[in-house]
Parts: structure tokens; sequence; C-alpha cells
């Protein structure tokens, strides 16, 4: 939880509030940057970013210096040089770089450190809601300016409140695709399987059992604002004689019907699929991507490469588990050593990846931990950075919009110290933010 979630707690703690009133105070917290820049509209007068490197995502091409003109919530122009308008304002970013804003394409913005089955429980939706929205804006000043949340885990479609609220400019946070709660079979891999059952413990997901089943459940999701699907296709995994080993949930042809109909308003099905045959059948039905994918086949492979499918490895929650705990050690380090193994193999076939880190379980703020992982398992710097921007761009339904830093794009832009094709880790620090060319943070050298 980050420090601000935990000074609302304990002024909630010391004056004795009731919990209406700490959720009144969360949402005071939440609210209070209305006074700030950031949730204003675009500058009304153009804005000229100045800095040392500019980064070329397409091309890998680094222009010295960077310069891109901003008029509105779009770029106008990018170059070493650019124009400057009469009135407009020059941002000098001194010795960094610029980049397109990050990405990421798996998150769990209602959830925080600790117990995740128990603070589904214990948690209400208007306190997790609260969490989420405080979770959004650590997530945008960290320098993500798009994200996708993969399912609430319990909260419905309270994530369709926290996208429109960031929209209509009330809080900040980044641009946002949601799935309201994710879809699982009875029993699965999120329902409530170690309570007792005459509690009637709700699960963390949508239950569909039958192709009837998953066709009402995207329909009521539909209702309630979602722009995709997100379902479990795989789980509980095990490591069994040094092999992944994960039951799969649904059929290629239970997926292929949610996928169509999904596809009737314009949306598209996510998975979470650890392993086969689950991740052949996701493939084999054609979804939008394979988060996870700590096991692909073959033949998944050569269908993912052929459709275009990306495959999400996640390596960060498994770093995260594996640290916590020897237990978790036990369990998660020969689960990540496994995977990495595949990811080299996943890497070799030319299959396409994108970058999420499934943020939620660990604190906000701090995934861009991901793509150095990726890097440090075997992807080159700048192949790591196209798949979370550009592959990131089109896996949100933003492509030719956001991901590159191009005439006609949105301003959502970052600037980081050094440059990350010789060094990841400067993604981790971030010390500029444009959302839609409103400026989100700006270090203190260039106010």
């Amino acid at each position: 939880m980050s420090r601000r979630n935990s000074v609302v707690a304990l002024a909630a703690k010391r004056h004795g509030m009731s919990w209406i009133a700490t959720l009144s105070l969360g949402a005071a917290f939440a609210l209070s940057a209305y006074s700030q820049p950031a949730l204003q509209q675009s500058a009304a007068h153009p804005i000229v970013l100045h800095a040392a490197r500019l980064l070329e995502i397409d091309t890998g091409r680094v222009l010295s210096p960077g310069e891109i003109l901003v008029e509105g919530d779009r770029i106008i122009a990018v170059g070493s040089a650019v124009t400057h308008p009469t009135g407009s304002q020059l941002i000098d970013l001194g010795d960094s770089m610029l980049l397109p804003g990050l990405i990421d394409a798996h998150v769990h913005l209602f959830l925080h450190p600790g117990a995740e089955d128990l603070q589904t429980v214990e948690e209400s939706v208007p306190q997790r809601t609260i969490l989420a929205i405080l979770a959004a804006k650590d997530d945008l000043m960290a320098g993500f300016t798009a994200e996708r949340d993969m399912g609430t885990e319990g909260a419905g479609s309270a994530d369709s409140a926290v996208r429109d609220a960031i929209n209509k400019g009330l809080v900040q946070g980044p641009r946002l695709r949601i799935s309201g709660n994710a879809i699982d079979i009875l029993g699965g891999h999120e329902d409530a399987n170690h309570f007792n059952p005459a509690q009637q413990v709700l699960s963390n997901a949508t239950y569909a059992n039958n192709a009837d089943e998953i066709v009402a459940a995207i329909r009521q999701q539909h209702k309630e604002g979602s722009d995709f699907v997100k379902m479990y296709e795989t789980g509980p995994d095990s490591m069994q004689d040094g092999v992944l080993h994960t039951p799969y949930q649904y059929t290629a042809a239970q997926l292929k019907v949610a996928i169509d109909e999904a596809a009737r308003f314009g949306g598209v099905v996510a998975v979470h699929a650890m392993g086969e045959p689950g991740t052949l059948y996701a493939a084999q039905a054609g979804v939008a991507s394979i988060d996870h994918a700590s096991q692909l086949s073959d033949e998944t492979m050569r269908i993912m490469k052929a459709k275009g499918i990306p495959a999400v490895p996640t390596f960060t929650i498994f770093e995260y588990f594996m640290n916590q705990s020897e237990a978790g050690a036990r369990r998660e380090r020969p689960m990540l050593e496994y995977k990495v193994k595949e990811f080299k193999k996943q890497i070799a076939a030319g299959i396409p990846f994108a970058v999420g880190s499934d943020v939620g379980p660990f604190p906000h703020g701090t995934q861009a931990r991901e793509l150095e992982l990726m890097v440090k398992y075997g992807m080159k710097p700048l192949a790591v950075l196209q798949a979370d921007m550009i592959n990131g761009a089109k896996l949100l339904g933003w492509g030719g919009q956001i991901g590159e830093l191009k005439p006609g794009y949105f301003a959502d832009i970052v600037a980081v110290p050094g440059s990350p094709l010789e060094d990841i880790t400067v993604v981790e620090h971030v010390s500029f933010v444009m959302k839609g060319g409103a400026i989100v943070r700006v270090p203190a050298a260039a106010r």
C-alpha cells in the first residue's frame, strides 16, 4: 500500500473515525488534486518540450537533442528542433530522454499488497474503489499513461467508475481499458475455494460454466461499462517433476463463443493462461492476448505468431511472491526458473509480446520492473520498449494514437534520465509525465 493510503488509515485510527468517515477522508485525499494542473484540460497555449535526447520507438533512432511541439492534447511536431510558436511555453528537461508514455497491459487497480483472498472479502467495494483511485494516480506518476485493468477481483463493474472519473478529469490516472469482473468457472482459479462453504463466500470472478452463461456474463458486463472481456483459462498451477501442470477451464469452442460475443460490440477477450492445453485452446480461438504464458507448445507459438497474438509474461509478480517468504520461494522459484527457460524459447520462436506486470499484489507505481526483467531474461531493450509501447497500444485498442512520438498522436510523453537503450533501469526513474497534453509531473529544475 502506498504511503498515502497508510496516512488515510492512520488518521482514521487516531481519531476513532467510523468507516464512512474513513471513506470520506480517503475521497478527500483522492480528490484533493482538483487544484493541481494535471486535472485541468490540456494547456490553452502550445508547449515545447526540449531534452538532450528523444527516442523514435519504431526505428530505435535517437535524436539529439529532441523537441516536441504539443498543442491541446496532441503532438504537432517532433524533431531535433521544432517551431516555437509565439506564446508557447518551453519546458527544458535537460539531460534526459523523451519517450512515449509507458503502458502496462496487465494491472489490478483493485488489489494492493496483502492477502488477496482476505482483502476481497474484508474490504467493501467503496473502500476498494478509493484505493483503486489512489493506485491509478500512483501508476500515472510513475509514467504509465495507459493501462489495461485485468479484473476487479470481486468488485464488479466498479472499475468503470474509476475509468469514467479519470476521463472526466475528476481524478488523476492513466487511460484505462477495463473488464469489470473476470469470468471463471465454478470452483475455478478465482473462486472462494478454501473457505467454509456454509459461509457462502463470493467468488472473485463471475461464474460462467457453459456457452450460454458466458454470453450472459459478457452481456451483463458490457451493460455495466466493460471495454473488453477477461477470462480465466487455467488454474490451479503446480510443478511436477520440473514441468508446469495447469488444468484448462474452457474449451477452444467456448472461448470462441466469448470472442464472437465480445466482437459484437467491438470488444475482445484476453485470458489468464499459464500453460497447456489451455494456452493452445486460447490461441486456436483467437484471443487478444495470452497473459502469463509460462508454457507454450510449438503449435501454440506457431498459431500466436500467425495470428499476431501477444504473450504478456508478467515476470514481476512471480519475482515478488518469490521474495516474500520461504514458503513463497519454495513455490515460486521453480516456477519462475521454468518460466524463464520457456520465455527464451518464445523469443526464439518470434512470437509477439506486450508488457504487463500484474501490479496490485505488489505496490502500484513500481511496475517498471517488468521491462527490466524482460531484458534480464533475454530481450533487447529496444524490443521490450516496442513491446510495451507499440504492441501495448495495439492491444489496448489505441494503435496509431499512443505509444509513439509522432504528429497527430496523443501527447502522452515521459522523460527519463540517460537512455533505456543503454540501461533499461532508467524507466524506474521517470522525472516528467504528460498525459494528453496535460502536465502531470515535472522536475523542480524545469519549473
